[in-house]
């Protein structure tokens, strides 16, 4: 999952890999260290075996500084690693690519923001076929309001609720923040998942539609800052669980840009899980629905590791 920065691509597992997956643990306590084991595993069982690393961080390693750093001292960053990273980057990768096949244009000509919208959700403003900045930071914490993350906010409200709630820091952000806010929390504990949302709002529920107006409000807002920071916007690409199959949600993000003469073709925004452009011919940006595809991303890396081994062997 997590390469920190000593990784801006998928790599052979070597010794080498080893120990900077090692070193890059405190970064992603939860998941690194069972990677790390299977790797083990799987080195004891068949030592011959080439295996290959794939990280989620990788592809957002092209961002620039002023775009991952915070507004902390320097030497957070030197000592500590303290930056954002950026997850869901094989997906990001993926239906960028994809979606300057669909437009043929070449991807190096392009300025579009990926929407990976589901239970975790994340943008990427990804110019010229590189990522230059993404909703999720440190951890997957930040960013856009998700299923059960809170997603940006004031860092005093940390604090706070330490105090209000009589909880640790610990607590209060690895199991209040990361898994009992987002849309789950603002629909007063209705569900973390779209379907049950879209339907309760049908119905009258106004947390449940509140709910989704503000999902859909902070994830405008992502895409006009990321627009402002490419210089101009070609095309919006919806993906994942919510983006694929919520022609709702792709309908309540797509009104509010307005701005950007943005036309919605309703009956094509009516798709799920299929490969389809939604804007009208009208429409100043392109807007189109690009199911994911991670696996193929890490077969394609895989062989052309491993294929490259072969050659020099």
């Amino acid at each position: 999952v997590h390469g920190g920065e000593k990784f801006a691509g998928s790599v052979l597992i070597d010794n080498e890999v080893m120990q900077a997956l090692e070193d890059c643990q405190d970064l992603a306590p939860l998941h690194n260290p069972p990677n790390i084991m299977g790797i083990e595993a799987c080195r004891r069982l068949m030592p011959n075996l080439p295996m290959v690393g794939v990280f989620d961080t990788a592809f957002h390693q092209t961002m620039p500084k002023e775009a991952y750093l915070y507004g902390l001292g320097y030497d957070m960053y030197t000592k500590y690693g303290v930056r954002k990273y950026g997850f869901h980057g094989t997906s990001h990768r993926y239906v960028s690519g994809r979606a300057a096949q669909i437009l043929g244009r070449p991807i190096e000509e392009l300025c579009m923001v990926t929407c990976h919208l589901g239970n975790g959700s994340s943008l990427a403003a990804v110019k010229g076929g590189k990522s230059i900045d993404t909703s999720m930071g440190f951890t997957p914490l930040e960013g856009l309001v998700m299923g059960t993350r809170s997603g940006d906010l004031d860092p005093a409200i940390v604090s706070f609720l330490c105090e209000k709630l009589d909880r640790t820091a610990s607590e209060v952000v690895l199991g209040y923040l990361n898994k009992n806010c987002g849309v789950l929390g603002l629909s007063g504990g209705l569900s973390n998942d779209f379907r049950d949302l879209e339907a309760a709002a049908g119905r009258g529920h106004e947390l449940a539609r509140l709910a989704l107006d503000v999902f859909a409000y902070r994830a405008v807002k992502y895409i006009g800052a990321y627009a402002a920071a490419m210089g101009r916007l070609d095309a919006i690409v919806f993906t994942a669980g919510v983006g694929e199959n919520s022609a709702e949600m792709r309908s309540r993000i797509c009104s509010r840009l307005s701005g950007f003469n943005i036309r919605i073709d309703q009956a094509k925004n009516n798709v799920r899980g299929s490969e389809q452009i939604i804007s009208t011919s009208e429409s100043r940006v392109t807007v189109m629905v690009v199911p994911t595809n991670e696996e193929a991303m890490i077969a394609r890396d895989t062989a052309e590791l491993v294929g490259r081994l072969g050659a020099r062997s």
